[in-house]
């Protein structure tokens, strides 16, 4: 069983709400690893919520930022992709993803040194950032991700599983990640999926690929397991 429920925490000037979900079968005293879920551009979804849930089942706890509370969700959308294409490194959404991992670090019976994240689309791309600019991620999942700007930043993140549909334009940048982490020695698992598309790993979506999505989940468990637990 997982229990749940909504928080807010500060960022900076301003108040974001999160989706907190944590195994509630789990004995009080024991620190658990955590994840940051990382929505897409759609938002905090019934489907982000699903995911962190699954995170949950899977003995972690696992906070989904909401990037959009209290805020306009157009404008909001234009700073971040904005902030990606030109000041990938130090905007609005990294700020508020340190501010997360500062709430999720705090809480009961959770181990600040095990924590990482999983993002989707524009998520993803947040966490590839994010990974460059703060050690205390230990591990992302970046999901259809647009690479950092410079790439070569990714020399200073964590390790890396990555999932890719071939039929979208972000496979090109998978492929290019792929190389740069193995030039700069960073241990990762970038898989491009053929025939897939974007938002795959979506099962309330219209794109929704029964074999790359299961088989992405379970490199995904495999990868976090060995660097958080």
């Amino acid at each position: 069983m997982v229990a749940t429920q909504t928080v807010t925490f500060d960022s900076g000037s301003e108040k974001l709400q999160g989706y907190l979900a944590r195994p509630d079968s789990v004995d009080g005293a024991s620190a658990l690893p955590a994840i940051v879920v990382i929505h897409e551009a759609f938002g905090l979804t019934d489907n982000i919520k699903d995911i962190t849930r699954r995170f949950a089942d899977e003995g972690y706890v696992a906070l989904a930022i909401d990037l959009f509370s209290g805020r306009n969700q157009t404008w909001c959308m234009m700073r971040l992709f904005s902030g990606m294409l030109l000041n990938s490194l130090n905007h609005m959404g990294v700020h508020d993803l340190k501010a997360s991992l500062d709430f999720l670090q705090q809480q009961p019976g959770v181990d600040p040194a095990r924590i990482g994240s999983v993002g989707y689309c524009m998520g993803g791309s947040l966490a590839l950032a994010w990974a460059c600019t703060d050690p205390r991620v230990r591990v992302i999942a970046p999901y259809y991700a647009m690479n950092p700007r410079p790439l070569e930043a990714v020399a200073r993140a964590c390790p890396v599983v990555g999932s890719y549909p071939e039929a979208d334009f972000t496979a090109g940048g998978g492929r290019k990640l792929d190389e740069t982490l193995a030039k700069y020695n960073i241990e990762h698992d970038v898989k491009i999926y053929p025939k897939a598309h974007h938002s795959f790993f979506n099962d309330q979506g219209k794109t929704y690929d029964p074999a790359a999505a299961p088989d992405s989940w379970q490199r995904v468990l495999t990868f976090f397991k060995d660097h958080l637990q």
